[in-house]
């Protein structure tokens, strides 16, 4: 039997189709997965849908076919075929917050505010809490908590960049949309500078370097890429390995414990997924409390290898994004944030006697 809709009470008729749509990627949006973006602004569009349509061909991006987990670059044109609407109980969108963060959460987001002004704000993003909403995570990330951060303006502040869910340190946001046009553009012509603190197993030699391995996502488990790992790939090899990007990334070490671990400064000329992680795990060097690429099971004792040296240290990733260095997108000062330590690596530091005020604040410019 055909459905005549004109015959069929409002609330019975069937979704009507949209037209096809051309969206410029938006700067918040840039890293991101095609298909967490997707059901995040599209959120009656299932992930099965989502994996048909691509399959298919029927989205693209700029102009060319696209696969689900492809990350998404800010500027791209991306066509959508028309899609049915939504059902009248599709529910609020997914991804961004759908109420006013807890006064908890609020206040944590706050106080994480290292600066602010009337185009930028900078946070110290706590370890544990992701940048941007994905599988399981809820709203409870840095995307969904920036109603408190608006601070009396209309519009939420928008993310430029990311950190891991489980690295901590600097995290850059843009209060208008020029604002983060600029900064995301300052970010792929790698006119900022990002230097991150880390411990490592074992002494980098020679103590500053340059890796090179190229990185190649491996076969994630979940149906939303969770547990994704990066795998390294030889610099001669990243042409003929499909999918592979070339990555690299600067080191040196700042103070060492004997063999056992030291204390390194590292800087990402490329941006790539878990770059830094897969970089020093595969060097030899793993960052302590890397259960993911660094065996948080296997004990260091002292040759470079393993990530856990013990205790409490290794049961927290021992990353963070400590400072940035930026040209204010509207005034041209060349600006610096600095974030303090988190509290589990500034036990350690304590313990194994190294002091953050000690650092120059950039390592490699005497190099």
């Amino acid at each position: 039997m055909t459905l005549d809709p004109r015959n069929t009470p409002p609330q019975e008729r069937p979704p009507q189709k949209s037209e096809v749509r051309q969206i410029e990627i938006p700067a918040e949006a840039a890293d991101m997965r095609l298909d967490r973006w997707l059901r995040k602004e599209i959120p009656h569009l299932s992930q099965i849908q989502i994996e048909k349509l691509c399959r298919t061909g029927q989205i693209r991006l700029d102009g060319g076919r696209v696969k689900p987990a492809q990350r998404l670059t800010a500027g791209a044109t991306l066509r959508l075929p028309p899609l049915p609407a939504p059902a009248p109980d599709a529910g609020a969108p997914r991804g961004r917050a759908t109420s006013a963060p807890s006064q908890a959460d609020a206040r944590m987001i706050q106080e994480a505010v290292l600066w602010k002004d009337q185009h930028i704000i900078v946070l110290n993003k706590p370890p544990g809490l992701p940048s941007q909403g994905g599988s399981g995570q809820g709203d409870r990330h840095v995307d969904g908590l920036t109603e408190a951060l608006k601070f009396g303006y209309k519009d939420r502040p928008k993310l430029v960049h990311r950190l891991d869910k489980d690295t901590s340190g600097v995290l850059l946001l843009a209060r208008t949309d020029r604002v983060a046009r600029a900064l995301t553009e300052a970010f792929r012509e790698r006119t900022t500078r990002k230097i991150y603190w880390a411990a490592c197993a074992g002494v980098p030699s020679p103590r500053m370097g340059t890796i090179r391995f190229g990185l190649v996502k491996a076969p994630g488990r979940g149906r939303g890429g969770e547990g994704e790992k990066m795998l390294c790939i030889p610099p001669a090899r990243v042409p003929e390995t499909e999918g592979a990007k070339r990555a690299t990334s600067d080191y040196a070490v700042i103070e060492a414990l004997g063999t056992r671990a030291a204390w390194v400064a590292l800087v990402p000329i490329t941006g790539r997924t878990h770059q830094l992680r897969a970089h020093m795990a595969e060097i030899g060097h793993p960052i302590v409390g890397d259960g993911k690429y660094g065996g948080s099971g296997q004990e260091n004792l002292g040759d470079g290898w393993g990530a856990q040296l013990g205790g409490e240290i290794s049961r927290k990733l021992h990353l963070h994004a400590r400072s940035i260095r930026i040209t204010h997108p509207i005034t041209r000062a060349t600006m610096t944030f600095v974030a303090p330590l988190p509290a589990h690596m500034e036990r350690t530091w304590k313990t194994l006697g190294w002091r953050a005020e000690d650092a120059p604040e950039d390592p490699f410019e005497d190099a």
